[in-house]
């Protein structure tokens, strides 16, 4: 599960440079449209020279970067922040000549930071938050008068520009955290199921293997019977001392080929993609495993009036019971308990340890992906111990086959781990290999 985990939990954080160019382009269009409206629409008296020109060269800085780059390379997140900066420092350049927080569009500082809480690391949001509220206040004792009527001017008090730029100052930080924590979580449920559908492949490619081990030893076995048959025969025929011996080890070589396809048979004659498995079977293969580690295991079945359930050998089932498994034992003191029953309607398997247990803060967060808090003394010796995104997977792949998975802890005194897994009886028995079906 290490091995999976560490493919995904680095997501990159790269973004297009034709998506910072789309925006750029719309901004600069933006702001051409609305000095045209204010100045002649209004007829304001607007500084129309220094608008346009930091205009203009953002557009030309632009053009210079679509014809310099591909537009459809990825940007490196320190790029990708030092174009969103310049539009940071623009636009704090036009508010300075139209009237700086008096000005409603001061809000636009907002639209940078956004969009790297969307895309970027969080160190660089910082940084650009950083820079949008030092333009603000900047803005706040630095700017020309806002363009108005000069027979009624606009004065607005000091204490309301102190509201704007603290509304600035609150938006940049409770918006991008926002937009920031909402994006992160998505990308990790992104990033698990991606780890989740790559173990499920590789469960269903094991097992169709193991099909195709079964198929070629049977078809291998009818030439190489043949050739043991005939270099026996001939071995007894032939009287020269150097070919009986060639025919001896012939014979031999063959007869070897033949234990080992047999055996592989034998191997995979339990693991056949359209095979089915008793519960009791199903909970052996899951369990084996993990017996090795000095942990005693105990699986008790309880007797019912039904028979016991049957279902196709699923790699799903086997993976998600064997990842809730390999939990209990890596946290578990002594003993981890499976016990298993079953009715007409349900089946239900649940698995116990004798570990620390989970903790209260964390139970009804078990099962999401990348789960972690602050280890405990006891959970600090166990260098294997962890719930994220394993758990994650298993639940993800039981629930794909109806299963409902529960975790609790054991009631006081008792301690430790409780995993509970039902399912409906018919859909226990239907559960099949690639099933996808979301419960």
């Amino acid at each position: 599960m290490t091995d999976v985990a560490s493919d995904f939990r680095q997501p990159r954080r790269y973004v297009r440079l034709d998506t910072i160019l789309r925006l750029r382009w719309l901004a600069a269009l933006g702001q051409l449209v609305a000095i045209f409206i204010v100045a002649q629409g209004l007829e304001f008296d607007v500084p129309i020279v220094p608008c346009v020109t930091i205009v203009t060269f953002s557009a030309l800085l632009n053009l210079a970067l679509q014809i310099a780059f591909n537009p459809m390379q990825r940007l490196e997140p320190a790029y990708a922040a030092a174009l969103l900066a310049f539009n940071i420092v623009e636009l704090g350049g036009l508010l300075y000549f139209t009237g700086g927080l008096q000005n409603p569009f001061s809000f636009l500082f907002l639209a940078p930071v956004l969009i790297s809480a969307t895309v970027l690391p969080i160190r660089l949001t910082i940084a650009l938050g950083c820079l949008a509220v030092a333009c603000a206040s900047a803005l706040f004792f630095y700017h020309l008068p806002l363009p108005w009527d000069a027979d009624d001017p606009l004065v607005l008090p000091p204490i309301y520009l102190i509201g704007v730029w603290l509304s600035i100052l609150l938006a940049i930080g409770v918006t991008s955290l926002y937009a920031f924590q909402v994006t992160e979580e998505a990308r990790q449920l992104s990033d698990a199921l991606a780890a989740t559908e790559l173990v499920l492949t590789r469960e269903q490619h094991l097992t169709q293997l193991d099909g195709l081990a079964a198929a070629a030893a049977h078809e291998l076995g009818t030439p190489l019977s043949t050739i043991f048959l005939i270099s026996r025969e001939l071995e007894k025929t032939v009287h020269d001392a150097a070919i009986a011996g060639d025919l001896k080890t012939l014979r031999e070589q063959a007869q070897r080929c033949r234990d080992i396809l047999s055996k592989i048979a034998q191997l995979s004659s339990s693991g056949a993609p359209f095979d089915t498995m008793k519960l009791s079977t199903l909970i052996e293969e899951a369990v084996a495993p993990h017996r090795d580690f000095g942990i005693n295991i105990k699986v008790r079945l309880a007797v019912a009036a039904t028979p016991e359930p049957v279902a196709a050998r699923n790699p799903a089932i086997l993976y998600g019971v064997g990842n809730i498994l390999e939990n209990a034992v890596d946290f578990a003191h002594q003993t981890v308990e499976v016990n298993a029953w079953w009715n007409a309607e349900t089946v239900e398997v649940v698995v116990s340890d004798d570990g620390p247990g989970i903790a209260p803060d964390m139970l009804k967060r078990i099962g999401e992906p990348y789960l972690s808090r602050r280890r405990g003394a006891d959970e600090a010796q166990n260098p294997r111990g962890g719930l994220g995104l394993g758990v994650f997977i298993a639940r993800t792949l039981l629930e794909r086959t109806g299963a409902k998975v529960s975790f609790t802890n054991r009631t006081f005194p008792d301690h430790g781990a409780v995993v509970q897994i039902v399912w409906p009886r018919e859909r226990f028995e239907e559960a099949a290999p690639g099933d996808e079906t979301e419960s």
